[in-house]
């Protein structure tokens, strides 16, 4: 293989790898939510739980999309930036939610707005990188 092939095979495996990872545990901390979380905590955290869920939930998918767009088109800097700021995005995000909801002090929840700035930039990223890199 090239090297600039063998680098976006590297980048598709990480990025499907981690998503599908993500997702799995996503799908196990949404079962916990409902059998064990739902009955230990007020119904607002309950929901700001729910919501870090699924944010996990869509992002892991994300991650898989971008390993996926990477194979097919290229990995540029802005779809290796849009991965990074995805994962960091959700450790910050979803990650302060679920700290919070097991009982960490609840100023592990002032990084949560910074993951969710991460998350929109992911996405104005992918945007970047598909509007030069997709084409007719």
């Amino acid at each position: 293989m090239q090297p600039d092939r063998d680098s976006a095979q590297a980048f598709a495996r990480g990025c499907i790898v981690a998503g599908s990872v993500l997702m799995f545990g996503g799908l196990v901390l949404g079962a916990l939510g409902t059998h064990l979380v739902a009955d230990r905590v007020s119904s607002h955290d309950l929901a700001s739980y729910e919501t870090a869920v699924l944010y996990q939930l869509l992002h892991a998918l994300g991650l898989v999309l971008l390993g996926v767009l990477g194979w097919s088109t290229s990995v540029t800097a802005q779809l290796r930036w849009s991965a990074r700021l995805m994962a960091l995005g959700m450790a910050l995000f979803s990650g302060s939610i679920y700290l919070a909801t097991a009982g960490a002090p609840r100023m592990v929840l002032e990084v949560a707005p910074a993951g969710g700035t991460a998350l929109m930039l992911s996405w104005l990223l992918l945007a970047w990188h598909a509007g030069t890199r997709i084409r007719n």
